[in-house]
């Protein structure tokens, strides 16, 4: 249950996965397979004592300053690809939901604090219960990601006949402003504390 409400809470990987849904109806499967392998070595990391690395300071600056041009290019992108958007049927995707998945994570610093935080907790109670125990909470961790938007994206995809172009083009201009305020909030958040450390 845990796993599902940090799953289903909306960021920009949701509005990520929306957008690229309109396009492939795997989008979510394909993004959920990039957050796992950030997620997977982060988990085996974080039981080894590296979760107080990203507590740091320096660390979240870095990752919310990546994460957050990131973020900003990905939204531009996105309101300069509406003036292609209309036709419903899927295209050869030029999105790269893989790469689009490992980047959000390893970008995102909420992300990074959930792990360090919340699924530190998480993760050590499973391994208290053996290594199987471990595996078995990992691989359930990420099959709620997996379900989740692989839902998104499918329900995206077969939104884009049901909406019509005019509507389909304001809900991707809705997630691309969501995406431009994500990134904007991570780049203020990472200068804030950058200019704190001055």
């Amino acid at each position: 249950m845990i796993s599902f409400s940090g799953a289903m809470q909306p960021g920009p990987v949701t509005a990520t996965v929306i957008t690229m849904g309109t396009r492939n109806r795997y989008a979510g499967a394909l993004l959920a397979v990039g957050h796992g392998i950030i997620e997977f070595p982060l988990m085996v990391l974080i039981i080894l004592g590296m979760g107080n690395l990203f507590k740091s300071e320096k660390a979240q600056i870095t990752i919310g300053l990546a994460g957050g041009v990131f973020l900003l290019m990905m939204a531009t992108q996105m309101i300069v690809g509406l003036k292609k958007t209309g036709d419903s049927k899927e295209k050869p995707v030029r999105d790269k939901p893989v790469l689009a998945g490992i980047i959000l994570s390893a970008g995102n610093p909420y992300f990074l604090i959930w792990w360090a935080t919340v699924g530190l907790a998480l993760a050590t109670t499973a391994r208290d219960f053996g290594v199987w125990a471990f595996a078995l909470f990992a691989l359930v961790h990420w099959s709620v990601d997996l379900i989740w938007l692989q839902i998104l994206s499918w329900t995206s995809f077969k939104g884009t006949t049901l909406l019509g172009p005019r509507r389909q083009r304001i809900a991707l201009l809705v997630c691309a402003l969501a995406v431009l305020c994500f990134g904007a909030l991570f780049v203020g958040a990472a200068t804030t504390k950058l200019l704190r450390l001055l």
